[in-house]
């Protein structure tokens, strides 16, 4: 027997899955239920992130509570597929929760090492789910919400989508595994995003390769309908119900890609053996586009900008698996600095925009620091 699909009100969601814990022990907490809801509909396992005034940031507690049902339904034969998606209209998931990381760290607690290692182990589940998994991109989508979504098999933006990695600004590196997806796009473009945290909108997010179709946000409730409604679909079943639908999605069609007059330029300008380079290139073309660059990376981390150059480069060589364990010795070297906290309190929580950064210029960032940044951590090193 299916069960008819409901598009639920938050209220009416919540009513649902409390429903659900009672006579099917999906939840595994009442706290869980508030940050990250899980149902079983027909045979489709759903998640929805649940923070939607908080534009659906990452919690290590949400991440405690996808990953054990994953695996669950990775098992189960009555899950045939599992759907990702945010609650609200304004983001999928606009990144990690990085105020509790900053307050963690300050304070010396364990936090910081705890929630990166979690992180990238389910990001690491998702990229060898063996059941289709479809992540529904709509709204924000950065750090935290590309790490749940970039290493699916598909994942759907909407005209609503937002894409960027914009770390270099907060003194941190385009993690969650973008060391292995950036440097795979098309040309330089990935180091591009990289390093400047541009920000791609709508289709032009699919036409990269981030997400792997484009439907109009207007369909994508009858998407999701269709989708649960799928017979033991198979990788192919569910490309071809994803291909029908963005088929029928006309809009923006003949906008061209944002990038599309750049393209060149971008391949030719970031093509060079450091960031002092990409530098150099910018001031001598001139233009106002490459200007607009170099004004932009003038803002952000030297040694944001100095690791992600690296990440990028050596990721281009390595498996998923070895771009994870990469970041997790980054991730707490950022941890263990000043432009980290730095960043965040700028951006985030003062909001004056003007960190003061340490060191202040790229030439001050030895390649012996970006060295010991790269090193093995021994025994905290991440396990896979």
């Amino acid at each position: 027997m299916t069960m008819s699909f409901i598009v639920f009100t938050s209220a009416q969601r919540l009513r649902s899955v409390c429903r659900l814990q009672r006579i099917h022990g999906h939840m595994m907490s009442s706290k869980a239920g508030s940050e990250v809801l899980f149902e079983k509909v027909g045979k489709a396992g759903v998640i929805t992130l649940n923070r939607p005034k908080a534009l659906n940031a990452l919690t290590l507690n949400m991440i405690r509570h996808i990953y054990p049902q994953l695996k669950k339904w990775d098992k189960d034969s009555e899950t045939d597929i599992v759907i990702i998606k945010g609650a609200g209209e304004k983001a999928f998931c606009a990144g990690g929760d990085i105020r509790a990381i900053v307050e963690a760290g300050k304070a010396g607690d364990s936090l910081p090492q705890v929630l990166f290692r979690e992180e990238y182990i389910l990001n690491n589940t998702i990229s060898t789910y063996p059941k289709p998994y479809v992540a529904l991109i709509a709204g924000i989508t950065m750090g935290g919400g590309v790490g749940l979504s970039v290493h699916g098999q598909f994942r759907v933006a909407t005209e609503k989508t937002l894409f960027a990695m914009p770390e270099t600004g907060i003194g941190l590196f385009p993690d969650v595994g973008g060391g292995y997806f950036l440097p795979r796009l098309q040309g330089k473009l990935g180091l591009f995003l990289a390093l400047t945290g541009f920000r791609l909108k709508g289709r032009d997010v699919q036409r990269v390769g981030v997400a792997t179709h484009f439907v109009q946000s207007e369909k994508i409730a009858s998407l999701e309908k269709d989708l649960v409604d799928l017979k033991s679909p198979s990788i192919s079943d569910v490309a071809q119900l994803l291909d029908s639908y963005q088929e029928q999605s006309h809009l923006d069609a003949e906008k061209p890609f944002v990038l599309q007059e750049q393209t060149e330029a971008i391949d030719r300008l970031f093509s060079a053996g450091s960031v002092e380079e990409i530098m150099e290139n910018l001031m001598k073309d001139g233009s106002a586009f490459a200007l607009k660059q170099a004004e932009t990376l003038a803002k952000m981390s030297p040694t944001s900008l100095k690791l992600t150059f690296r990440q990028i480069e050596e990721g281009a060589k390595m498996s998923l698996q070895e771009v994870f364990v990469m970041e997790y010795r980054l991730s707490q070297a950022c941890m263990n600095g000043h432009d980290f906290y730095e960043g965040v309190r700028a951006v985030l929580i003062d909001k004056d925009q003007s960190p003061k950064w340490k060191p202040s210029t790229l030439a001050e960032v030895s390649e012996q620091f970006v060295d010991k940044c790269f090193s093995s951590l021994g025994e905290r090193d991440l396990k896979l």
